[in-house]
């Protein structure tokens, strides 16, 4: 049996997940306490769980197609302020030398927790005739002045790399680790990508100490299969990339239970809720894609790309807010963090005579109820308790406590409120459901959800104890992630590799786009993709002038046979009928080739008390293992031969376009092609939509069957 390990390195713990190859099943669990105080640090848990799930289910190395960990390393060293100082090496000349100058002074970066990232500068004048002779002196300059990283910054490195390179090769002369700006981002900006190279340089010391560790570990162990590491916009990416872009691996951790949720419940439109004990991480997912943006560090802005994870101080820990004996919130305190045990989890008999006491943990917190017992054992009040009492916490679940109990521990509250305990933990789930309703809005609002279509997934040990009240809450479908509280590791195991190149150009032509579309391939080829398997989006921002590639792909080419669990038409209608809440027999199928089906359904919204009626037409396209990969809210479906496809194509995108007062708005287009969503919505013009699906569609004969996919650019 070839199986697939993923590791995911927490605060707490370390945990492994074992993945069966073809079918993608969870086989078995592992968890260990993290080792951060081992000589190896964190290193030395991976070896750990790895070597203890390995042994439990008797898997022999070679079998291993695939391993990855995720790990919160490089966040912890930021939030804690572990990192190395950072010598800056600026290059440049004349006037333009001295606003670089500026522009690379970074001084101390504020991290997290009043912690600081120190930065030391020199100048090198790239006119001057002992250059070379110059950066060698700055280098050792740095050195001596406490630098344990180097960054090499000049203003227009993005377009003539050669100067950064020449710091580089002087840094590896000396043994020290470089980082180029223009190998970090390939946008214009030499302040933000300055910045961001020096948080990268900053922590690259440990993590090359980490990387080597691992890596090493795992080739002892007989595993031949490449080690793969978390991304923090939810792919994977080799450990050589790790030594030369640790920044990459920050906030990976959210990004793990995302990429579970994509990957492992075939999330395609929804809101994905991964709960632990303190928070809970909320993000959002749209066509099947996570959205991503920018991050920040201390406030700073930064050219990290990684997903928008939208933290709350919720959590199935939260302990319950009163003043004056009343209810009046829920967190951001949790039991962790005060000391004390749950309400819920405790044994029969353990909540004898509970008296209603408060604490404050610090001078300025609130007021958090407990309970004093006449053992004299003290249990708080809890989210997770509420939860259970209320009967969303199922049989079985990881969150399931002793709901008598926790009864016992609430009645002391709900006595002095004149209300019963029902009443009482309601109130409680709904102050919490407040809280995470608002972000779970904004992000909705942001990316322009259905709210018709879409779906709430919960994931994380606490997601019971959360995400079906805020469901009810919010009038939406819920469901809880199959294996929740090991989404995250999950994640790891089936994280797919992401490669993404970003270039600022002016008026890009067709040629600058498919460059930058190949070198996106490229380097997702050289990550561990298999060539066959990476899709590539291209989208064009002509406001910024930026063109951006995403190429995504698979480590191996899966070795599961998808015929065993092929559906017919009437279960794929049947599935989407669910969906859209439309009988079947109102549904049609559009389009399909051999593995997807394009079905569409009609609804009439009347306005004006019925004199108006506006119809649209949903879409659904639905691959044959009954899974939805696409959603349109309206569209416009074509079944297209694979002989003069592009004529067609055109056709289809004129007919499709919008004409007004701000000229000519193109629809979104999205072309299938077997399992292939070729999505060209992120294209300004119809040149550069053409140009991509030419190279995206370069293997399609006249016997092929295509699918296109119009909406309107707004939807």
């Amino acid at each position: 049996m070839k199986v697939r390990i993923g590791i995911d390195v927490g605060g707490t713990f370390t945990d492994a997940a074992l993945i069966n190859n073809e079918t993608f099943e969870l086989i078995g669990t592992e968890k260990i306490p993290t080792t951060h105080t081992a000589a190896t640090g964190v290193a030395a848990g991976i070896i750990e769980v790895l070597e203890k799930i390995m042994n439990k289910y008797s898997i022999d190395p070679k079998d291993v197609t695939f391993i990855a960990h995720g790990t919160t390393q490089a966040t912890n060293a930021l939030l804690e302020g572990d990192v190395a100082k950072v010598g800056i090496v600026t290059l440049g000349s004349g006037l333009e030398g001295l606003k670089s100058k500026s522009d690379t002074n970074m001084g101390e970066i504020k991290l997290a927790n009043s912690k600081y990232l120190g930065t030391s500068n020199r100048y090198v004048d790239t006119k001057s005739a002992t250059f070379e002779k110059d950066i060698n002196q700055a280098v050792d300059s740095l050195i001596e002045d406490g630098c344990e990283s180097i960054v090499a910054a000049e203003a227009f490195s993005v377009d003539k790399p050669e100067n950064e390179d020449t710091v580089i090769k002087k840094c590896l002369e000396k043994d020290i680790p470089g980082t180029a700006t223009a190998e970090i981002s390939k946008l214009y900006g030499l302040k933000v990508r300055t910045r961001t190279a020096v948080i990268n340089a900053s922590i690259m010391p440990k993590m090359l100490d980490t990387a080597n560790m691992t890596a090493n570990s795992i080739e002892q162990a007989g595993i031949s299969a490449k080690l793969m590491v978390m991304r923090c916009d939810g792919g994977v990416m080799t450990v050589d990339d790790v030594r030369e872009h640790p920044i990459l691996t920050i906030l990976s951790g959210p990004a793990a239970g995302v990429a579970g949720a994509l990957m492992y419940e075939k999330l395609t439109d929804g809101i994905f809720l991964e709960v632990g004990g303190t928070s809970t991480d909320i993000s959002c997912v749209k066509d099947g894609k996570v959205m991503i943006g920018y991050s920040q560090v201390g406030g700073h802005k930064t050219f990290l790309t990684s997903l928008d994870v939208r933290t709350v101080g919720i959590g199935g820990g939260s302990m319950i807010q009163i003043k004056d004996d009343k209810l009046v919130g829920v967190g951001p305190r949790s039991v962790h963090i005060a000391g004390f045990d749950y309400e819920v989890f405790t044994n029969d008999g353990d909540i004898d005579e509970p008296q209603l006491c408060s604490v404050k943990l610090t001078d300025t917190d609130a007021e958090y109820a407990y309970v004093k017992c006449k053992s004299g054992r003290s249990y708080a009040l809890t989210l997770s308790g509420a939860a259970n009492i209320a009967g969303y916490v199922k049989d079985g679940d990881y969150a399931k406590g002793n709901e008598k109990e926790a009864v016992k521990a609430w009645k002391p509250l709900a006595d002095k409120m004149n209300l019963s305990v029902e009443e009482v933990v309601n109130l409680a789930l709904e102050y919490a459901a407040n809280k995470n309703s608002k972000v779970v809005q904004s992000l909705i609002i942001d990316y322009e959800m259905n709210p018709n279509t879409l779906v709430m997934v919960g994931g994380g040990g606490g997601a019971s104890s959360v995400v079906p009240h805020l469901a009810r809450h919010m009038g939406y479908k819920f469901r809880l992630a199959k294996n929740a509280p090991v989404i995250s590791t999950i994640g790891v195991a089936l994280a797919l590799v992401r490669d993404s190149v970003e270039r600022t150009i002016m008026n890009p032509t067709e040629e600058d786009i498919l460059k930058v579309r190949k070198e996106a391939k490229e380097k997702a080829v050289r990550s561990g993709a298999a060539p066959d398997s990476v899709t590539v989006h291209v989208e064009v921002e002509p406001q910024k002038n930026i063109v951006r590639a995403i190429a995504i792909g698979n480590t191996e080419l899966r070795s599961k046979d998808l015929t065993k669990s092929k559906i017919d038409e009437k279960a794929a209608l049947d599935i989407v009928s669910d969906n859209l809440q439309i009988p079947a027999k109102k549904l049609t199928i559009k389009a399909k080739n051999n593995q997807m089906y394009a079905i569409m359904g009609e609804t009439c919204n009347k306005k004006l008390f019925g004199l108006i009626k506006q119809k649209r037409h949903p879409l659904r396209l639905i691959d044959d293992e009954g899974i939805i990969r696409l959603q349109k809210d309206n569209a416009h479906v074509s079944s297209i031969n694979g002989d003069h496809w592009t004529e067609k194509i055109n056709k289809i995108i004129m007919e499709n376009s919008i004409y007004g007062d701000g000229g000519k708005q193109l629809p979104s287009v999205y072309i299938v092609y077997g399992k292939n969503i070729i999505n060209l919505s992120g294209l300004s013009s119809v040149g550069h939509m053409i140009s991509v699906a030419k190279a995206e569609l370069a293997s399609v004969d006249e016997n092929d069957h295509l699918i296109c996919i119009c909406t309107e650019r707004a939807s």
